[in-house]
């Protein structure tokens, strides 16, 4: 074999090059084979990248030969007869081009995610002009979620046209900045009723007192427009009066998480976020829960207890809409963190300033006109979904559980 010294750095647009693309059955060594046997022609690694889909390997590298191109194209096929793998090696010049502004971060998330929607996403992402250079998936269960890097778009313009077809194909979609921007230290707040957990404590608290009818009509009213929060809450928690304080106790044990709440908030606490609770119920259920789950701040109404027993009254300033929103600031500044670095999650109307001054807005199976307003939705009954959201992978999240002993959920339930 003729060999020559490696070529002078640094490389220039008019230095060849061999893209090698390598695909067949995986199985350990493929990589250092194919590395071994280039190893000795002096070739520069220009770039690499390695996929394996349901064991079949997809290997692309673009060298620049330290030699004649003919000797390095005649290893690399070699090592490709010798592992009986199909290779393809296209000769050019220079590194790759480099890549566009306007880049995104798109996940797609759905249970199923079918192919009519990934046909959607790519249609949407390529009739707007952008280009996608990599997808990776996040999960396969309970969700199945795949994350796309793109360049040369723009984000408002890219996240209104996929939010029709999320809407359009029932599939959820998130379009967030990338890089630096979707790493590091974060701000997370939640919901409670119906978000972090199942239920409506008001609902829970009503059935104890026998007065469930006259909750509903409150919630009926506020829901017609004719109350706002603080009206309402008003008006249901004067329903309670004369209830035993000892009801709290039995709502508390009755109280169920949302499935993967669990998950969510350990995998959070892990990565070193802040996360929080802010909800228009009650302090009193709510801040147990917070402690439980070792949440860093807690936001909500205080019921008015006078030996022993509800007044139907609550204390201090009601936490609605605006207060939300008031809280979530509050926490950023406390943790020191810009509002870009918050993520708030919501259901209901009273969420929607909190959705909306967090860099990052997510609708938590919803109501419609929360999902419309919010820059992303979850639609599955899995909070930990908000998880591939920020860019977390399942493998992720169940490697940091086995490695402090962290039973894991089974795949077909995942409750966290």
């Amino acid at each position: 074999m003729r060999v020559t010294p490696e070529p002078a750095l640094p490389l220039t647009t008019d230095t060849p090059n061999l893209l090698v693309t390598l695909t067949g059955e995986d199985r350990p060594g493929v990589t250092s084979a194919l590395f071994d046997a280039v190893a000795p022609t002096g070739s520069v690694v220009l770039d690499l990248e390695q996929v394996v889909v349901r064991g079949q390997l997809t290997l692309a590298v673009l060298l620049a030969p330290g030699g004649y191109i003919s000797d390095l194209r005649d290893v690399v096929e070699g090592v490709g007869e010798r592992l009986d793998l199909v290779v393809s090696v296209v000769e050019g010049r220079g590194d790759n081009r480099s890549r566009r502004t306007g880049r995104a971060a798109v996940v797609v998330l759905g249970a199923p995610l079918r192919a009519t929607a990934v046909a959607s996403v790519s249609r949407s992402v390529a009739a707007h002009g952008a280009n996608i250079d990599r997808i990776r998936r996040l999960s396969r269960y309970p969700v199945t979620t795949l994350e796309l890097d793109v360049s040369g778009a723009d984000l408002p313009s890219l996240r209104r046209e996929l939010s029709l077809v999320a809407s359009q194909q029932q599939v959820d979609i998130a379009v967030s900045p990338p890089g630096l921007a979707r790493r590091g230290r974060r701000l997370v707040v939640m919901d409670v009723d119906s978000t972090l957990i199942q239920d409506e404590v008001i609902e829970l608290l009503a059935r104890h007192a026998g007065r469930e009818s006259e909750v509903a009509a409150v919630t009926e009213r506020a829901m017609a427009g004719e109350l706002d929060f603080a009206e309402s809450l008003h008006a249901r928690v004067a329903t309670l009066a004369g209830l035993d304080a000892g009801v709290l106790d039995e709502v508390r044990r009755a109280v169920r998480l949302t499935p993967g709440a669990r998950t969510l908030v350990r995998t959070l606490k892990r990565l070193g976020f802040t996360v929080a609770l802010v909800s228009g119920g009650f302090i009193e259920i709510v801040q147990p829960i917070a402690d439980e789950l070792a949440i860093d701040h807690a936001r909500a109404n205080r019921l008015e207890i006078v030996e022993g027993v509800l007044t139907g009254r609550v204390l201090g300033d009601v936490v609605d809409r605006q207060g939300k929103a008031t809280a979530l600031r509050e926490f950023a500044a406390a943790a020191g963190l810009p509002l870009a670095r918050t993520v708030a999650i919501g259901d209901g109307a009273n969420d929607l300033d909190m959705l909306a001054t967090a860099g990052l807005g997510i609708a938590f199976n919803a109501k419609p006109v929360v999902r419309e307003q919010a820059d992303t939705a979850v639609n599955v009954p899995y909070l930990d979904a908000v998880l591939h959201l920020l860019g977390i992978t399942r493998e992720e999240i169940e490697e940091a559980d086995d490695a402090d002993g962290t039973p894991t959920p089974a795949p077909a339930v995942d409750h966290g």
